[in-house]
């Protein structure tokens, strides 16, 4: 689950039969106003019916709180917690499958009787949840008029139909089980009295029909790890022979050895250039390939704000040498948080080279200020900015915006990939706002405490 409580959207309870189509509206309304996609809306719909059918089949009563958490990685939560206790071993037997329906799902006995916990990330394109928009939410929901079971029966229809647009190998199962609830839809009484039966035939066919995506997903998974193993791989075998470059290059260009000719000095100091500039794709790559398996762990510390500024203006200020930009690192308004002092640093050294690499004329400025109990670092700069569009694409390995030309020193384009995967490990984000010939600012926001 997430590393803390979010903000609560609303509450209802479970008392009767009808109340579990009145939760699976709720959790659709809910996964659309804060902006989980069409397919995620159903699955999240899905899993709450499921649970709640569960829940009320052990008796009647059990709370169904929705929240948010906004910060670090934003994720939609729901508790359902029920009275009776000591049921967690069960429930989580007759839920396994549910599981699969979000991301995380924990059954447990609480204080006051069974929790069911479940969360659902949000897509990286949907829009940020401000104070504003939380406040917007509420008032919607609290507006929200459930529909009567029939009108909940036609939306599970039609998202039926679509899914079996998209996974042709449950088409048979699924048009089946379109005739039935047509067939059902024709009578109001012959509704009541099989609700219960056609909900959970429903559920169980919903969660046959994303298993085969979910087997996707885990191929996907699987090939990501190969991806960075490989690239560990190849960084340890790349290292020793550029070093041993690098070291004959220094060698060969001594004082105490023989005298080059003015043509060999120039071609061993190519040599040794570009060893240096592999030697540095190298090490971004085994970086990026530790952050992407998991085995960097932050040894959290309070760090003292103002002298890490100060260690970042005295090792980055031989970059800034050109007169035309200037380097400007502000006292921070926030004397110290809780966090890993070597990622914090790197990454904010990582977004400073970049900007200092891409501002021609003008400033690059670092500053931090507390906001809402978070701490937002923000690196300006006056370069050439980037479009929109692209702006989630600069956070692609080896990608960078065409057009653009460093005015000093070369990119690998893993910079920044690489700064907001440590971002996320420190449990914060990293965003970035700019227009083309507005410069870019680089935001990232970092909890001021961490357990």
């Amino acid at each position: 689950m997430t590393s803390s409580a979010g903000e609560q959207l609303m509450s209802m309870r479970l008392r009767v039969e009808q109340d579990i189509f009145v939760v699976r509206q709720l959790g659709r309304e809910v996964a659309r106003a804060v902006g989980l996609e069409s397919q995620d809306q159903t699955r999240f719909a899905t899993a709450l019916s499921e649970v709640g059918r569960v829940l009320l089949a052990a008796g009647p009563d059990a709370e169904v709180r929705f929240s948010a958490q906004p910060y670090g990685v934003p994720t939609l939560q729901v508790t359902m917690t029920h009275p009776a206790a000591g049921e967690a071993a069960r429930l989580a037997s007759q839920l396994q499958q549910v599981g699969r329906l979000v991301d995380t799902m924990e059954v447990d006995d609480g204080g006051t009787g069974t929790v069911v916990r479940m969360s659902r990330r949000l897509p990286m394109g949907a829009p940020e949840l401000t104070r504003t928009r939380m406040e917007e939410i509420r008032t919607g929901l609290a507006g929200h008029v459930p529909g009567s079971p029939l009108d909940e029966l036609a939306v599970q229809n039609q998202q039926l139909i679509a899914a079996l647009d998209e996974v042709r190998a449950q088409r048979d199962d699924l048009a089946r089980l379109n005739a039935e609830l047509e067939e059902t839809n024709r009578g109001v009484m012959a509704l009541y009295h099989q609700l219960s039966e056609e909900l959970e035939e429903t559920n169980r066919g919903v969660v046959a029909l994303y298993a085969e995506l979910d087997e996707k997903s885990v191929q996907l998974r699987a090939a990501s790890e190969a991806k960075s193993r490989f690239l560990a791989n190849v960084s340890h075998e790349l290292r020793a022979p550029v070093t041993a470059i690098i070291g004959l290059g220094r060698l060969l260009t001594d004082s105490g050895s023989d005298d080059l000719t003015e043509e060999q000095g120039r071609q061993v100091e190519l040599i040794r250039t570009s060893a240096s500039d592999l030697l540095t794709l190298v090490n971004g790559l085994l970086d990026l390939a530790k952050a992407e398996a998991g085995r960097i762990e932050p040894n959290w510390s309070d760090v003292d704000l103002k002298a890490m500024f100060g260690q970042l203006r005295g090792t980055l200020r031989p970059l800034a040498t050109r007169p035309e930009v200037d380097f400007v690192v502000e006292e921070p308004a926030v004397p110290s948080l809780r966090s890993d002092e070597v990622l914090l640093a790197q990454v904010l050294r990582n977004l400073l080279t970049n900007a200092l690499k891409f501002t021609e004329e003008g400033s690059v400025r670092l500053s931090a200020r507390r906001v809402d109990g978070d701490v937002e670092f923000t690196v300006a700069d006056t370069g050439t900015g980037i479009p929109p569009e692209l702006h989630e694409r600069v956070f692609e390995e080896f990608y960078q915006v065409p057009g653009s030309k460093p005015v000093s020193g070369k990119g690998t384009g893993l910079g920044l990939p690489y700064a907001r995967r440590l971002a996320g490990i420190l449990g914060g984000g990293l965003r970035v706002d700019s227009e083309p010939g507005s410069g870019s600012t680089f935001t990232l926001r970092l909890p001021a405490t961490h357990e």
